[in-house]
């Protein structure tokens, strides 16, 4: 086959391929259930790339790390962030797990090789068609700052720091009223009731 033919098949192929995955992803429908693709997994990260204004990308952490500002950190994430990403930044948690695309572990390298300043903008501006959200102040934001050096920690967590994290995680209204239930009984109160709890799956 002539160089000519191949470059003619190579652009047939190149303008073809696209439309048949996406005539095969519209036959299979969109579920947050499915893993995403190699394609969509590469477009979502490459979006989130050109997404980070040019500003920020490499912009360097204004606020130092101390063991005072990583436990402020530690504790704004287990409030604000742990419900998607877990504590430790794993992404396994229920909502995590049923979120699409779903929350990366933030230990490994895809995330860690990132700049601080690719960090802040995904945690100050969100990323849109996913689950995360915007957070901060519109300016000034020093919270998400302490946010990045805490993600830079995350693979270096301790156990205690974990252990120490769930006591701040956000809790239902059923668990609080668990939880005075069982501190009236200790104080010599009435016996907490039994409760059934349903989870949705």
């Amino acid at each position: 086959m002539s160089g000519r033919k191949l470059a003619v098949l190579a652009v047939a192929l190149a303008l073809v391929s696209p439309l048949a995955l996406g005539v095969w992803e519209i036959k299979r429908g969109f579920s947050a259930r499915q893993r995403p693709t190699i394609l969509e997994t590469f477009v979502a990260r490459a979006m989130r790339r050109l997404a980070v204004p040019a500003s920020l990308k490499n912009a360097r952490n204004p606020i130092s790390s101390s063991p005072e500002v990583i436990a402020e950190a530690r504790s704004h994430f287990a409030d604000h962030c742990a419900s998607c990403h877990a504590n430790n930044g794993s992404g396994d948690t229920q909502l995590g797990q049923n979120m699409y695309p779903k929350p990366p572990d933030m230990r490994q390298p895809a995330t860690q090789m990132m700049t601080d300043g690719e960090l802040y903008s995904i945690i100050h501006n969100g990323v849109r068609l996913t689950g995360m959200p915007a957070w901060g102040q519109e300016n000034d934001d020093p919270d998400s700052w302490k946010l990045v050096l805490f993600i830079r920690h995350l693979p270096y967590l301790t156990p205690a720091e974990e252990a120490e994290m769930e006591d701040l995680n956000p809790k239902s209204p059923a668990e609080l009223r668990e939880e005075k239930e069982e501190e009236d009984f200790l104080k010599g109160g009435a016996p907490p009731q039994e409760h059934h709890h349903t989870h949705s799956r």
